[in-house]
């Protein structure tokens, strides 16, 4: 049995936050993006200043899983946040879902994904939604798993002058 405990992120988890960030963005991308774009997307993404105005900004909701005593990953979601090919108004945005390498396997990203249905479900939202990167086959599997279906493509803005191919992903609640 795996032991884990997920909390609501504070300003004192900032530091740890960006941490977690870029080492979770990096390990799928990291044949795909070349170094020096890498290098500016996880700076601009995955430094302390934006992540503080997130976790304090109400519209964002960050929570934290924790395995035994180490931060293992964490999640954001953004709710009412509307999408172009999802016909109703009431449908959350995961917009990060990440959990480092070295806890893969221990059943964590199903603990906190569904810790984030039901806060979805407890905000009346009617479906969420995801972009994930095509090729990004681990987090692919893992969310059709979950019962997520693609629905679109989306060109993901890793640079002024690069995207990546992503999926757009669709849960209904």
């Amino acid at each position: 049995m795996t032991i884990f405990t997920i909390k609501k992120a504070e300003i004192k988890d900032v530091k740890a936050l960006t941490e977690v960030g870029k080492k979770a963005f990096f390990v799928p991308h990291k044949d795909a993006i070349p170094k020096k774009i890498m290098d500016t997307y996880i700076q601009t993404n995955f430094n302390e200043e934006q992540l503080l105005s997130e976790i304090t900004n109400p519209q964002f909701q960050y929570h934290l899983i924790y395995h035994k005593q180490s931060l293992a990953g964490f999640s954001k979601v953004i709710f009412n946040q509307k999408n172009e090919h999802i016909a109703s108004n009431h449908v959350t945005k995961l917009e990060r879902f990440y959990l480092l390498e070295d806890f893969y396997g221990l059943g964590l990203g199903i603990e906190l994904f569904k810790f984030n249905l039901e806060l979805c479900k407890k905000n009346n939202q009617k479906g969420i939604w995801l972009y994930t990167w095509i090729k990004n086959y681990r987090a692919l599997s893992f969310y059709k798993k979950v019962g997520f279906q693609k629905i679109a493509l989306y060109d993901f803005p890793i640079s002024e002058t690069e995207t990546r191919l992503n999926d757009l992903l669709y849960l209904k609640l």
